[in-house]
């Protein structure tokens, strides 16, 4: 079983490189496209999003994507192009990461609110976009916990993903795919790689990640569990594209995705290893890292 472990050396060297070295630094896992700053780079990554699904639509081609409810400033711009040049999505399907749980595993009601994430959906992406442009609702694919596998079979069924749109945590979360904490259980990068969709306990750190970014670190108004599609389903996909405009909080996880070998104590490492084509999108600011910055000694 492959039990990679990262050391403190190795993280600190990976910080300490220079922003302006990144492009051309050998050992690089991922490829790197740098914005000045957050509007520019959501800007970008909206008109990348509807290139491709005008490309497909002249092709005559189906568009699959996963999408997640965060971060969500790219659909500004998608959502503006697709009315105003009337592109169709009528051939877009769209698999959605996660959404949250209650302590007892249930749903919160669907509504433009913190805890559901389809409402949040609904409101900035498909209650955005005209009637006869939509998404159809069949095609807007949702974790449920009454139907886990519908996810998995129907992606596997379609062959696959053409895009994943993609956030990731500040300890390499993608969608709700965590570490995973435990004594008594291990798995490997293999096993991660595998696996389905399922409902997690959200572990403790992005709990109080997201209770800081939006709860002055109330850590009880964050909901304690999800429903997460899994890295099985997110690997058949052509490309990842993550989308890392939020400062501080992720300078060290770019530097790990970046250079680290697949470890599941930071699950977006593993991706690279499966998927051929990985673009690591983000801002001058998260990639200045201030360990490159140091004079002292570690």
């Amino acid at each position: 079983m492959e039990t990679n472990r990262l050391t403190k050396d190795e993280i600190f060297k990976w910080c300490s490189i220079p922003k302006e070295e990144l492009l051309n630094q050998e050992g690089r896992k991922v490829k790197l496209e740098v914005r000045e700053n957050r509007e520019k780079l959501m800007v970008d990554l909206g008109n990348l999003m509807a290139e491709e699904v005008i490309e497909h639509n002249k092709r005559g081609m189906l568009t699959k994507w996963v999408l997640p409810a965060g971060p969500t400033d790219e659909y500004d711009t998608f959502t503006r192009r697709v009315n105003e040049e009337r592109i169709s999505l009528k051939n877009l399907w769209i698999f959605h990461m996660d959404e949250f749980l209650d302590w007892e595993g249930r749903p919160y009601p669907v509504e433009d609110s913190y805890e559901s994430l389809e409402g949040t959906m609904n409101a900035c992406f498909y209650g955005r976009i005209d009637d006869e442009l939509n998404v159809p609702k069949e095609q807007r694919i949702w974790p449920r916990i009454n139907d886990m596998d519908y996810a998995d079979e129907l992606c596997e069924k379609m062959g696959g993903i053409d895009t994943v749109w993609a956030g990731i945590g500040a300890a390499g979360l993608v969608a709700f795919n965590e570490a995973p904490h435990s004594y008594c259980r291990h798995i490997s990068v293999e096993e991660y790689a595998q696996s389905k969709t399922r409902i997690v306990d959200l572990n403790e750190d992005t709990i109080v990640a997201l209770a800081h970014r939006s709860f002055g670190a109330c850590t009880d108004r964050v909901p304690p569990k999800s429903i997460t599609i899994g890295f099985k389903l997110m690997l058949n996909a052509k490309r990842f594209i993550y989308m890392v405009a939020t400062g501080a909080w992720k300078q060290t996880i770019c530097r790990i995705l970046m250079f680290s070998e697949p470890t599941v104590d930071y699950p977006v490492t593993i991706i690279p290893r499966y998927v051929a084509d990985v673009t690591l999108y983000s801002t001058e600011e998260t990639l200045d890292h201030p360990l490159s910055h140091e004079t002292k000694g570690w």
